[in-house]
């Protein structure tokens, strides 16, 4: 199982951040600096532990927000920052600078490559709307692929971890940023893009589609790929006009086949499958799967087929796994398994996850 996120905020992140700033600002306090971010971060979770290196650094820098500011941006030219060491510097920006929206947002620019400050810039959006807008109208026209993705991504309606910015999750006023950068070079950058849209399309789905069917009409190199991104949690959902969108006739499609190599998995083991697709009429087929229990129900993407006209038939396989994760785990029980064809369930099996013992007991 892999390590909790929040040790990567640890003692090294904390001398590396505390060698930038002595580095930069010759009083800095470094060795009190460093004992105290330390001191208790055993006992907190991945953003405490940001918010709590952070009010240190506060403590550490006494000085106007400004002086201070120009102190951080200083530290990253002396010791590079990577996203842990340099997140409390983003933190204390967001927290500090909140009076001071230009000098604030230089030095998120700053960090931003190191360290993003796609959750720093929230509280400026929601605090200085249109003047923090048009700084990142700014930053989505920078040489920087960093800053260019911070300009979606700070923005994104439903960003991950952030706080919800109200006016963000309704569609219209951050369109300029994606039209700016929807065929960007960067697949780092589009990739936001797409995410950003996806967002978008999970609160208002007709805004997206329209969005996504003007960048085809409008052309690009990327806009195939961009749109698909864009477009999989409406796919997901079997979304009639997002199917056809990327060329699917939508509940077209037939499983002739569904076979489970067995129809008891343990917890930690794997669900195997095979199936066979045969289409009703050309063009795409894009194939999902859910597992369901009572309460639950979890979509998954299996496959794309190209049919070049009706009848072609494929043969998919698939393992799905049931091993534990940090964040879910699931109960033994009875289950189901849909296989989705062009947004229609096709196909149904049910097996039953048992208890991890069984696994040991094979």
């Amino acid at each position: 199982m892999a390590e909790p996120l929040k040790n990567m905020i640890n003692t090294r992140s904390v001398s590396v951040l505390a060698d930038g700033l002595a580095a930069a600002w010759a009083p800095f306090p470094r060795a009190r600096f460093t004992a105290r971010a330390l001191a208790g971060l055993d006992g907190l979770e991945l953003k405490e532990r940001v918010r709590h290196v952070s009010a240190v650094l506060h403590d550490a820098l006494p000085l106007p927000y400004p002086q201070a500011a120009e102190i951080v941006r200083e530290s990253v030219s002396r010791t590079p920052l990577d996203m842990w060491s340099g997140w409390p510097a983003t933190d204390h920006t967001a927290v500090h600078g909140l009076d001071h929206l230009d000098v604030a947002m230089a030095t998120l620019a700053v960090l931003t490559p190191h360290s993003t400050g796609e959750f720093a810039v929230r509280p400026f959006l929601e605090r200085h709307r249109d003047d923090a807008l048009k700084i990142m109208y700014g930053w989505a026209e920078s040489p920087d692929e960093h800053l260019r993705r911070l300009a979606s991504e700070g923005s994104r309606p439903r960003l991950p971890w952030a706080a919800r910015v109200g006016w963000l999750m309704t569609p219209g006023p951050t369109l300029p940023l994606l039209d700016l950068l929807r065929d960007d070079p960067s697949e780092y950058v589009r990739r936001s893009v797409a995410n950003h849209v996806n967002d978008l399309a999970k609160d208002h789905p007709r805004a997206a589609i329209e969005l996504l069917a003007r960048w085809r009409s409008d052309g690009g190199s990327h806009v195939e790929r961009v749109l698909r991104h864009a477009a999989r949690g409406l796919l997901r959902a079997g979304h009639p006009e997002a199917l056809a969108l990327v060329g699917a006739t939508p509940g077209s499609g037939s499983v002739d086949a569904l076979s489970l190599e067995s129809d008891t998995v343990a917890v930690g083991g794997h669900l195997t499958f095979t199936l066979t697709v045969t289409a009703e009429a050309p063009g795409p087929l894009l194939l999902k799967y859910a597992v369901r229990r009572p309460g639950s129900r979890r979509v998954f993407h299996l496959a794309q087929r190209e049919a070049d006209e009706a009848g072609a038939a494929f043969v998919v396989r698939k393992s799905h796994s049931f091993r534990p994760v940090t964040t879910r785990r699931e109960p033994p029980g009875p289950r189901e398994l849909d296989v989705i064809v062009n947004g229609r369930v096709a196909a149904t099996t049910a097996f039953t996850l048992t208890s991890d013992d069984a696994l040991t007991d094979r």
